[in-house]
Formats: structure tokens, C-alpha cells, sequence
């Protein structure tokens, strides 16, 4: 059989280690795929930064390895948005199927991506971009295929999910177990997309679209990080007998007049100890998948690193050559659904607010009063504390984040309440 020859996009961790991979497994690809698979060349920016990959494979000619009629098939790891959008345009409109772990071109121009598939008949693999290893994009998108998914709750950030999981074991704070976790190297040296969301926000997009067959984009997560969990919101959690975790909440709402929309959103919220989620720790991932006929399914493993995310990676490769070989095609974009994406003001969630108060008679019954004008019900309530330490813990029923926003600005503003010492979204079982 013809060799199906690729071309890899970046040459960085991921990437060295998917060259390794097919060179290691050259013999076992072969016979899984019914070809062999050769790499035709790699685009790297210094080509003497990469002395263990053989020297002519390199080039610094992203686009005209891309254009080149010996290549097949198009293995993109370099990230970013740009060039790479226009490389990856530029594969799929010449009829290359191309596989990439980047979720932030995904997230924000996958429809792009998919009609210049669709138009040129080539194939679109992404399971990398989402969960590292996990095999998760693939159940969803084919698996599940003819089931209906009611709800996606994930863990889908590493360095969030390591720091977190830290503060909780040792009751240390935010500032310094980020400082402990850039030591040793679960966080960037800028860790913003990890610490604000970003990057969850951009594989919720990807997972909502996926779950829900309606084009979902980055734009359309509502998004919070973590910077501002302290010491103090990971001890109330612990007394409530839950743990905090940064989750990726995709789900399917429907309104009372039957109308049905999709909320997707990322935040920081207490899950209780009970819940399959609580229990992933360190820089693992995790997904709770919810669906009509299947029931609940929770995918786990290593979100991140080289190795794991070539798998995937490599796992994606092997699809398209099958394809390729069976002169086939891989799974089309669905997005026949359309649902448009609920606002987060309209979307219902619970609140486990905190408040310093003054210890005196009527402090309960005024911020109560608030909560009743906003039509928000009250689960659970207790007061810590006298006189200068007093505080006031209550924990909502669901209602809708705008107006469990409108009360909280309303209660801070009260005489009695000296301040709103913080407020977090409670996920899980009432």
C-alpha cells in the first residue's frame, strides 16, 4: 500500500513525542492501519533547537511543506491562532485532513475549520485539543451519537486543578501554592490562561458544541478563574463537606415556556465530597457526562503532557489514515441543532455567600428580607462567630445567576453587613 506521508506542525514537547511515537510503533501503525506512515518533513521555527529529530525533515517553511502535493495529511501542534489558522485553512481547502491538539483556534474558528473540510471532503481530528489522553471528544461526537446529552461537568485544567487540590489538602493559599506549583512546573511562568479560565473556557466551547450539535464559541463561555479562592472558601467548602474545583459546565436548559438553550460556563464552585469529581486530584482531568438513555459516565486521566497528548495525538492520525485507506470519511461538524446560548444572568445556579455582620438582634431578619425581594430561597444558614468575628454563611437554592447577583450587590449595601467576605457557585445535590 502507498505510504501516507505527514507533515508535523511544530516540533515541541508534544510534538518530539509524536515523532517518537511513530517512530517506535512504525511496524504496529502499519498493520493497524493497513499503510504505512512516514513523516514527509517538519516545520519548526529553529531547526537547531531539534538535533534529535533527523535534519532533513526540518524546515522553517511551514506553508510551502503544507502546499506540498507529497503530503497527505496535516499533524498541527504548534498552537496559537496565528499563522496556524491560515495554515490549517490552507491544508483543508487542498483536500489534507488535518489533526490538531489546538482548542483555542477550535474554540474560536472551528466553524471555519469545518466548512473548508466539508467543502474539500477532507477529514478534522481533534481529540488532543480537549482532556490531553482522555478519550472523550471521540464518545461524544460518535458513540453517543444517538443518545441525547443532557449536561457535561468537567475538570479540564491541569495547573487549576493541581493548585486547587493543594490549597484543600494543606489550607495554604492561593499566592503561594501557585508559587509551589511553578516550581515544580504544573503552572507557565505566565499562567493566566490556566489560572483565569481561558483555556477551560476554550475546551468548554469544544465540548458544548460536540454534546449539543450547536456551533459554540470561546466568546459564548461565561468565565470566572481562580485568583480570587482564598484559604477561607476552601475551609467553609470543607465544613459543608464539599471541595472547591474549577469546573467546565456545559448543559441543555430549558426555559418555562419550553424553549430549550444551552449554557456553558467555567467557574470555581463547591462540589460535594461524595461527587465523582471531588476525588480527582493534582494536575488530572476529569468529565462527568450526563445523557438520556446512557445514563452518567465519567471519563478520567491525564489531561496534559507530552506524551498523553501525542496519544491522542497519534490515536487521531491512525483514524484519518484508516479513512484514508478505506477511501472514507471521519464524522462531518454537526450543528443541525442550533440552540442559542442562554445568557449566564438567565442560566439558574445555587450560591454559598459569606458575610461579615454585626452581632446584633434583626441581622437575619434583614438579610433575609433581601433574598424574599429577590425571589431567592434560602437552603441552609448559620451564624460563626460574636461580636467583631461574627459572620453570617448562607446557602441558596437554585435561582438564576442574575438574580442571586442582584441580591448579593443588594445584601453588601445593608447597615448590618460590614462586608461581603465572598461568594461561590455550589454545584451537585441540594
Amino acid at each position: 500500500m502507498k505510504p501516507i506521508r505527514v507533515a508535523l506542525l511544530g516540533c515541541g514537547t508534544v510534538g518530539t513525542e509524536v515523532v517518537r511515537l511513530l517512530t517506535d510503533q512504525a511496524e504496529d501503525l502499519t498493520q493497524r492501519i493497513g499503510a504505512p506512515v512516514e513523516l514527509a518533513g517538519i516545520a519548526v521555527r529553529r531547526p537547531n533547537k531539534h538535533r534529535e529529530v533527523p535534519e532533513h525533515l526540518l524546515t522553517t517553511d511551514a506553508a510551502a511543506l503544507v502546499k506540498s502535493d507529497d503530503v497527505d495529511v496535516i499533524v498541527e501542534v504548534i498552537g496559537g491562532i496565528d499563522p496556524t489558522r491560515g495554515l490549517l485553512l490552507e491544508a483543508l481547502r487542498g483536500g489534507k485532513s488535518v489533526v490538531t491538539a489546538n482548542k483555542a483556534l477550535l474554540a474560536e474558528h472551528g466553524p471555519d475549520l469545518f466548512e473548508a473540510a466539508d467543502a474539500s471532503g477532507a477529514d478534522l481530528y481533534f481529540e488532543a485539543a480537549v482532556a490531553g489522553a482522555i478519550p472523550l471528544l471521540r464518545p461524544l461526537r460518535e458513540s453517543l451519537a444517538g443518545d441525547r446529552i443532557t449536561r457535561v461537568m468537567g475538570i479540564v485544567n491541569g495547573t487549576t486543578n493541581f493548585i486547587l487540590s493543594a490549597m484543600d489538602a494543606t489550607g495554604a493559599g492561593y499566592a503561594e501554592t501557585l508559587e509551589e506549583a511553578s516550581r515544580l512546573g504544573y503552572a507557565e511562568a505566565d499562567p493566566t490562561a490556566d489560572v483565569d479560565g481561558f483555556d477551560a473556557a476554550s475546551k468548554a466551547a469544544i465540548l458544548a458544541s460536540l454534546a449539543f450539535h450547536t456551533r459554540v464559541t470561546a466568546s459564548d463561555v461565561y468565565r470566572e478563574g481562580i485568583r480570587a479562592v482564598s484559604a477561607a472558601d476552601i475551609a467553609a467548602a470543607k465544613g459543608l463537606g464539599r471541595t472547591v474545583k474549577l469546573l467546565a459546565i456545559c448543559e441543555r436548559v430549558v426555559s418555562p415556556s419550553g424553549q430549550e438553550s444551552v449554557a456553558v460556563r467555567v467557574h470555581p464552585a463547591m462540589i460535594p465530597r461524595t461527587h465523582p469529581l471531588a476525588s480527582v486530584n493534582g494536575a488530572f482531568n476529569a468529565v462527568f457526562v450526563e445523557a438520556d438513555a446512557a445514563g452518567e459516565m465519567m471519563f478520567y486521566g491525564q489531561g496534559a503532557g507530552g506524551a498523553p497528548t501525542a496519544s491522542a495525538v497519534v490515536g487521531d492520525l491512525v483514524a484519518v489514515a484508516r479513512n484514508m485507506v478505506a477511501s472514507g470519511h471521519g464524522p462531518r461538524e454537526s450543528a443541525y441543532a442550533a440552540l442559542p446560548v442562554q445568557p449566564m444572568g438567565n442560566t439558574p445556579t445555587r450560591y454559598h455567600i459569606s458575610l461579615d455582620v454585626a452581632d446584633k438582634a434583626g441581622v437575619l431578619s434583614q438579610v433575609a428580607a433581601v433574598f424574599a425581594e429577590h425571589d431567592v430561597s434560602i437552603a441552609a444558614v448559620r451564624q460563626e462567630g460574636r461580636t467583631e468575628d461574627a459572620s453570617l454563611v448562607i446557602v441558596t437554592h437554585a435561582a438564576t445567576d442574575a438574580a442571586l447577583r442582584s441580591t448579593v450587590d443588594k445584601i453588601g449595601g445593608l447597615p448590618v453587613v460590614r462586608d461581603v467576605v465572598s461568594v461561590m457557585r455550589v454545584e451537585g445535590e441540594e
